[in-house]
């Protein structure tokens, strides 16, 4: 009787454990749908409606007809589509990189041992906690052709300044420099990186005779590469998803001469001016295709360049 006690007990044992699991598996599903729901409406269902969209002639007033690849065909032969596509990649390919060298500079600067370091840090990372447009409205006084404190300063010391954001060959450097202004959240996590490094690298670099600039050659920059391969991704899709400072500076018109119209700017217009929805949503999956595309590239060369602890 006591053997087929324990065997009664023993089968019982994963039928108990099965309904816990299924409780806990229960319990973790309720606790995440909050999320999963907020996934599906507004990421899924908004992405996947605006697949059909792109094929149709979406209105928001009305609810157009299915055009298949018209909207497309139609956004290769807008000359301001391209513009805008130029403007765009001009920005990424001179901010990017500028944002990279610049804050890896500024953080090597800001991990040095001195008095008021903490002082120092606040200082730099204070600009990311401006509004953009605030930071716009700033900067629009600070670049006045006329009266801005920048060509006020050139002027002083005998050089005429430029026309800023009113000439059309200087808008887009201009707008570089602010956007330059506001790298302090990538200067903290340089600084994050740089923390991560063991000082045992440092010392027996020292012992071997490096300098300065040896030390940070083959220690502190290939070691800091993870993070840099971070920026660089991160730098590039919000570099092409460019809005808020091109449109406050010229009140959504892209002036001088659509110097400054920018792809996200123009996808706007035409689905919230225009309410060109399937124009727009057509414009939405080309943006889609070329950061994932250019993600995918940094992503297929990172292992040429990149280099982690340990490995």
């Amino acid at each position: 009787m006591a053997k087929l006690a324990g065997a009664a007990r023993v089968k019982t044992f994963p039928a108990a454990g099965k309904q816990r699991s299924f409780r806990r598996n229960v319990t973790g599903w309720l606790f995440a749908s909050p999320w999963i729901l907020g996934l599906l409406c507004f990421y899924a269902i908004p992405m996947l409606t605006s697949i059909y969209f792109s094929f149709t002639t979406y209105s928001i007033l009305q609810p157009g007809e299915f055009v298949g690849l018209n909207n497309y065909r139609e956004l290769f032969h807008d000359p301001l589509f391209w513009k805008s596509i130029y403007n765009t990649i001009y920005f990424t390919v001179f901010f990017v990189p500028l944002s990279i060298f610049i804050g890896v500079a500024l953080a090597m600067m800001l991990n040095m041992k001195v008095k008021g370091l903490a002082v120092f840090r606040t200082i730099f990372f204070l600009p990311t906690l401006v509004p953009q447009v605030a930071l716009a409205v700033l900067w629009m006084w600070l670049l006045h052709p006329n009266f801005g404190l920048v060509n006020g300063m050139l002027a002083s010391i005998g050089i005429d300044g430029p026309p800023w954001l009113s000439g059309e060959a200087w808008s887009k450097p201009s707008l570089i420099l602010m956007s330059l202004w506001g790298i302090g959240q990538a200067v903290v996590i340089y600084l994050a990186g740089l923390g991560d490094i063991p000082e045992d690298y440092y010392e027996a670099a020292e012992i071997d005779g490096a300098s300065w600039f040896q030390k940070t050659k083959a220690v502190t920059l290939p070691l800091l590469t993870p993070v840099i391969f971070y920026n660089l991704v991160m730098g590039m899709i919000g570099a092409f998803q460019q809005f808020t400072l091109p449109y406050t500076l010229t009140k959504g018109q892209g002036t001088p001469a659509n110097s400054m119209t920018f792809y996200v700017m123009y996808l706007y217009e035409n689905g919230f001016r225009y309410f060109k929805m399937g124009y727009a949503s057509a414009m939405a999956w080309i943006l889609f295709i070329i950061v994932m595309a250019l993600t995918a590239v940094v992503f297929m060369t990172s292992k040429r360049w990149v280099h982690y602890q340990g490995k």
